[in-house]
């Protein structure tokens, strides 16, 4: 059996050990203690595979605890896979109104400029200015 001290997760997933205590302090990781030594076992590397991806692409770590506790290597993991699609289709909907909502005010803010820079001629032309 594969195990790992804190140092050598940090240094493989390279993330600080801060990090990894962080995640065992919210109940994410379990390692076994050999007097103040962390051991951590093949699966906790996993699991820290999965919170780092789940951060990346957005996943909060209540969603990242929630497809942990659906890790079931034995049964397929057929529900964890189906839970982690469903919330990346709810990932890409919010992304795409977030980029819906950044086009918007990206016109929005073009107008102004334009609307700026009319007033900017106006003004140097001796006509009264309104923005």
């Amino acid at each position: 059996m594969t195990s790992y001290s804190i140092s050598d997760l940090a240094r493989e997933l390279d993330i600080t050990t801060r990090a990894i205590r962080f995640y065992e302090e919210q109940g994410l990781l379990s390692p076994e203690r050999r007097g103040q030594e962390r051991i951590y076992a093949a699966r906790d590397k996993v699991t820290l595979k999965l919170i780092l991806r789940g951060k990346r692409i957005g996943f909060s770590l209540a969603e990242c605890r929630e497809l942990i506790s659906l890790y079931d290597p034995a049964g397929g993991n057929h529900k964890q896979l189906q839970t982690m699609l469903d919330k990346i289709t709810e990932r890409r909907a919010q992304l795409d109104q977030q980029m819906l909502d950044i086009q918007q005010m990206q016109i929005e803010l073009d107008t102004a400029e334009e609307r700026c820079h009319a007033a900017l001629i106006s003004a140097r032309a001796g006509q009264p200015v309104s923005a």
